[in-house]
């Protein structure tokens, strides 16, 4: 393994650790702002989710690597000014292996230790053709391994629970996760998803495959009509047509279909941590009252205490 790197990386705890302890971990996504205006409320809602005492947070990495800059930028902040344990999301898209290396030492230098590794959206059109940069990587797995070859990181990947959009069936997603994870990702967080049974398929199969990586459940709530006119994008598959009713029947009132999808999350993720899942990953989109919301729904619940 190649030295070099702060001698400080050791003593940040390790996201890959703390999800194979005994009882879930708690975190939060957030992503990087493109406007003074996002910014302010990124930081808000930082400062508002920071007294729940998430075991870690996370930065995106616009698509096409379009943040590059500002996430390690945000990563860097939420390291130095918080209390917060960050992770730094990182994409192969439009990089070269020498600017993947530059940003690699820059989270390195600052103490960062944790890295999310995907292969990331083309820029423009999410479902567009994949294009490899010519002194880039071509695969997640190619960026985990260079993560393990410049430093000492705890490595995370995606998980899909409906299949990545390019692969073939759920057999060819499934060896392609199990590929990143033996080329050294510490842990997995999934594509959001809507019904528990997703997730639980997933978990099921790759296990199965002789697999047992830790995969958290990546969740949000559904708050607006729009959220579902976008699940495809967002998760990969279109929304669940019996969860699409229940919606659709409250769907003049945005009251209510927001109390509707804080509700069904909450339910979803008690039922995910009855399942005894390692963790779960709230995507906030920078804000913060639903996440806060669903978090002491479960803080109530009578499982939560016993």
């Amino acid at each position: 393994m190649a030295t070099g790197l702060p001698s400080r990386l050791p003593a940040t705890p390790s996201i890959g650790d703390l999800i194979r302890r005994p009882g879930p971990t708690f975190s939060f996504e957030f992503m990087p702002p493109k406007t003074r205006e996002a910014e302010q409320l990124l930081w808000q809602t930082i400062r508002e989710l920071e007294p729940l005492r998430p075991d870690f947070v996370s930065i995106t990495y616009g698509a096409g690597g379009s943040t590059r800059d500002t996430t390690v930028d945000v990563t860097e902040r939420v390291a130095t000014e918080t209390t917060l344990l960050p992770m730094a999301h990182l994409t192969a898209v439009n990089h070269s292996v020498a600017e993947l290396r530059n940003v690699i030492g820059r989270l390195a230098g600052a103490g960062i230790r944790n890295v999310l590794a995907v292969r990331g959206d083309p820029p423009g059109d999410p479902t567009g053709e994949w294009v490899q940069h010519p002194d880039g990587v071509l695969y997640a797995e190619d960026l985990v391994r260079l993560l393990n070859e410049v430093g000492n990181f705890s490595v995370g990947v995606a998980a899909f629970p409906y299949k990545h959009p390019r692969s073939a069936d759920t057999g060819a997603d499934t060896r392609n996760f199990i590929r990143k994870c033996r080329a050294g990702a510490d842990f997995a967080i999934t594509q959001m998803f809507f019904e528990a049974d997703d997730y639980l398929r997933l978990r099921d199969r790759v296990a199965a495959a002789g697999c047992d990586t830790p995969i958290v459940p990546g969740v949000m709530p559904v708050l607006r009509m729009a959220t579902i006119a976008r699940s495809a994008q967002l998760s990969g598959a279109p929304f669940p047509p019996a969860l699409l009713k229940r919606f659709e029947r409250v769907q003049e009132d945005a009251d209510a279909v927001r109390r509707l999808g804080i509700e069904l999350c909450s339910e979803m993720c008690q039922r995910l941590l009855d399942e005894g899942v390692p963790g779960i990953h709230f995507i906030t989109m920078n804000r913060s009252t639903a996440t806060r919301e669903v978090w002491q729904h479960l803080a109530d619940a009578p499982a939560a205490a016993a």
